[in-house]
């Protein structure tokens, strides 16, 4: 074989590899499974200039180290979602800024929308929600 033939064989060889990896990874990330969070509050985040948004029509602000959950459960920035409202659950630091933000689809909103004063009934149908998501 000569030097070139060898090259290619070995970059076909480097590119099968990456291939499999990434189909590999791709049936790892299927099988995540997320649970409830706990201790969350129901909202409507709208972001108007990250880390300034509004927390139910209220002006609120995002912790410097905020982590935004998308529904497929990867993390989203802030300034992806700039003049943007989409409904949530989140949960507040110790400061009382808005640390951690899971984004719900408005189906899963409105299911738990009516659920605000009954606050087992709310965790039952978040556990429900989020366990449906694997």
């Amino acid at each position: 074989m000569t030097r070139c033939q060898l090259n290619r064989a070995r970059l076909a060889l480097v590119a099968s590899f990456f291939f499999l990896f990434s189909i590999a990874t791709a049936f790892a990330q299927e099988s995540i499974h997320r649970d409830a969070p706990k201790d969350v509050v129901l909202g409507q985040m709208t972001v108007t200039l990250p880390p300034i948004i509004q927390m139910n029509g209220k002006d609120d602000r995002l912790s410097p180290g905020v982590r935004i959950h998308s529904i497929r459960n990867m993390l989203v920035l802030s300034a992806s979602l700039a003049g943007s409202t989409v409904p949530v659950v989140y949960k507040r630091d110790t400061y009382g800024l808005v640390s951690e933000v899971w984004m719900l689809t408005p189906d899963e909103y409105s299911k738990l929308g009516g659920t605000g004063t009954n606050a087992q009934n709310f965790v039952a149908l978040l556990a429900l929600i989020f366990g449906a998501r694997q």
